[in-house]
C-alpha cells in the first residue's frame, strides 16, 4: 500500500499558509541605529501556532514604508564589535572555523578593562543600521508552494524571505517555519 493510498493525496502548503503577517513581524527604519535594532530584537517575541521564538532577522524600511533590507542577529553582533577589537573591516565576512579563537572577551581585548570594552560597545550602538544591513535577495508570492521557499532559502542561504503581492509586502516566511512544515509532511 502506498503512502498516498493510506493518507489520500498530499497537497503542499502555500506560502500564504505559513507566512507571518507583516504587522506581526519586528522591523526598524533605515534611519535607525544598531542600538535601536538591538532594542527591537531584544523585545520582539513571535508566536507561530503554539511555537514561540525570538526573531533572527529584522526588516528594514525606508521613510516611504518600502522594504529596503534586512538585519540579522549576527550582523548586529558583528556591527557592535568595538573598532578597537576589530581585526578586519566590518564589511568583510569573517572566516569560519579556520582558527580556534579564545572566546573570553578579556583575552580578545588584551589589556583593556571591562569598562573600556563596554564603552566601545556603547559607542558602536550609535552606528547607523545602513552600515550592517543586507539587501533583499529574493521574494516569494503568497501562491508559491512550500518547495519554492525551500529552494530559495537553501540556494541563497537565507533564513527569512519577504512575501509580496505586486508591490505590497504581505509578510515573511522563516526557515524555522518551513522546516516545521516539512517535518509535518514527512515525519
Amino acid at each position: 500500500m502506498t503512502d498516498e493510498a493510506r493518507t489520500g493525496p498530499v497537497e503542499l502548503r502555500r506560502i500564504r499558509d505559513i507566512m507571518i503577517p507583516l504587522d506581526l513581524y519586528p522591523w526598524v527604519r533605515l534611519s535607525d541605529t544598531l542600538g535601536d535594532a538591538l532594542r527591537v530584537m531584544k523585545d520582539a517575541h513571535l508566536v507561530v501556532g503554539r511555537r514561540a521564538s525570538l526573531p533572527r532577522v529584522l526588516l528594514v524600511f525606508d521613510h516611504h514604508d518600502e522594504l529596503v533590507g534586512i538585519v540579522r542577529r549576527r550582523d548586529i553582533m558583528r556591527g557592535l564589535e568595538p573598532g578597537l577589537l576589530r581585526s578586519k573591516p566590518p564589511d568583510l565576512p569573517m572566516a569560519h572555523f579556520h582558527v580556534a579563537l579564545d572566546h573570553h572577551l578579556t583575552e580578545l581585548s588584551g589589556d583593556l578593562s571591562s569598562e573600556e570594552v563596554l564603552k566601545g560597545l556603547r559607542r558602536e550602538c550609535d552606528r547607523p543600521i545602513t552600515d550592517i544591513m543586507r539587501s533583499i535577495s529574493t521574494t516569494l508570492r503568497p501562491d508559491d508552494q512550500l518547495m519554492k521557499a525551500v529552494f530559495e532559502m537553501v540556494s541563497l542561504n537565507e533564513s527569512l524571505i519577504a512575501v509580496v503581492e505586486g508591490e505590497e509586502i504581505l509578510g515573511v516566511v522563516r526557515s524555522v517555519d518551513v522546516l516545521y512544515e516539512l517535518a509535518e509532511l514527512l515525519v
